[in-house]
């Protein structure tokens, strides 16, 4: 097991640095703790990290910057929250960190066996791991007598019961540690303690479906509070179409590509992390926004969009079934929180799983989007996975939890 022996002594947090890394962006945020509930006191993000015309968003404000890779980033970041007040005396650096593999189960303190062991399992994902490595040491290296923390988004789905986590392939395999791992966990986590404090205990603890549609997508089946199963599989590029993620794919594609195309390992994971998904699709724009605009001029566009949308309706009624049956819906992430026209494409058709809309409702994006008769409630969470990292770790150092 990791080791989770370390002792704080620290009672009054004054704050915590929050750090988000994806695979081309960077999100980070001091939040306020002395007195209460964390409080958010700066935040922004950096995009294309790596990618042509990477830009920097501190509040409302953006302005383009030049960054090639995420431990530059960092520097900039921690430029520009230099001045910001508390930054200076920072109690703790708490970084997301996408998996966890076999080993790391809960949120905990970062040591040096940590780091090593996350450099062996970088091969698990090597679209996050090693930018989620590069800014723990980054930090380690900016704020030495700082302690870092490190939230895996993998921990969430921890007790995935054995049939849903159990991989069709040899037994050797599950002990090298290649299992379904499932993500989007700390976006899980804020959403079900949402839910909880929306709509109450029993809500929390019915069947509930979390759809964590952005730029990552994925489908979480939840009950009791726990997940029990998650379209995310081994590495976050399966379950859901996405916006340049495949989503499930026939996995003779790749032997296929490699021995009749002559496309690398590199060339092959590239393909179907970065230039598939709602890009491949529509050979445009990865963004729902943009091809929803097209979509009434442009047959690609259009087929991006449907494809989308039939995938995660498919996904929803699988984990329904899991479920047996559905009592709560959520929404929530960039397309999932602000796209009526994709909700309700999704939703239409399953009636049977009590699922009924209110069109005047979801046009609005309201917080309930469902009828009052539909036999399932359908909600619409805002996600704030930094929100809940500020608040895990300052229980962590208060002493009043322990994972």
């Amino acid at each position: 097991m990791a080791n989770t022996s370390v002792q704080f002594t620290i009672k009054i947090v004054p704050a915590i640095l929050t750090i988000n890394g994806g695979s081309s962006s960077l999100k980070f945020a001091i939040f306020a703790t002395g007195h209460g509930k964390p409080q958010r006191t700066v935040s922004g993000e950096i995009e294309r990290i790596g990618l042509p015309n990477p830009t920097l968003r501190v509040g409302s404000s953006r302005r383009p910057v030049k960054v090639q890779n995420h431990a530059e980033a960092l520097a900039l970041v921690l430029e520009q929250i230099n001045e910001t007040p508390g930054a200076k005396d920072l109690s703790a650096v708490a970084h997301r960190v996408v998996h966890g593999g076999p080993l790391y189960r809960q949120h905990q303190p970062v040591n040096a066996a940590m780091l090593a062991e996350l450099e062996r399992l970088s091969p698990f994902d090597p679209e996050h791991l090693p930018a989620d490595i590069s800014l723990i040491r980054c930090c380690t290296e900016a704020f030495p007598a700082v302690p870092q923390f490190a939230c895996f988004d993998t921990a969430f789905h921890r007790d995935l019961p054995r049939v849903a986590y159990l991989l069709p392939i040899p037994r050797k395999y599950e002990k090298r540690g290649i299992r379904r791992y499932g993500f989007h966990g700390l976006s899980c986590s804020w959403l079900m303690q949402q839910l909880k404090e929306r709509a109450g205990e029993e809500a929390a603890r019915g069947r509930v479906v979390i759809a964590h549609l952005g730029n990552g997508a994925s489908m979480t089946a939840v009950h009791n509070g726990r997940s029990v199963d998650t379209t995310m599989s081994f590495t976050p590029t399966a379950g859901l179409v996405m916006s340049r993620r495949t989503g499930d794919l026939d996995p003779s594609l790749a032997a296929y590509l490699i021995r009749i195309e002559k496309m690398s390992v590199d060339d092959f994971q590239h393909m179907v992390n970065a230039e598939s998904g709602l890009l491949g699709i529509s050979e445009t724009s990865s963004d729902m926004r943009d091809l929803l605009d097209a979509q009434q001029n442009d047959a690609r566009a259009a087929d991006a969009v449907d494809s989308f949308c039939y995938n995660a309706k498919k996904h929803l009624a699988g984990l329904a079934a899991v479920l047996g049956g559905l009592d709560t819906l959520i929404f929530s992430a960039g397309i999932g929180e602000n796209n009526a026209e994709v909700r309700a494409r999704i939703c239409h058709g399953l009636e049977f799983l009590g699922i009924e809309l209110d069109s005047i409702a979801n046009n609005q994006n309201g917080a309930i989007i469902s009828k009052k008769t539909s036999k399932a409630t359908v909600h619409v969470i805002k996600t704030d996975e930094e929100m809940y990292i500020a608040q895990t770790i300052t229980a962590l150092l208060r002493n009043e939890v322990t994972s």
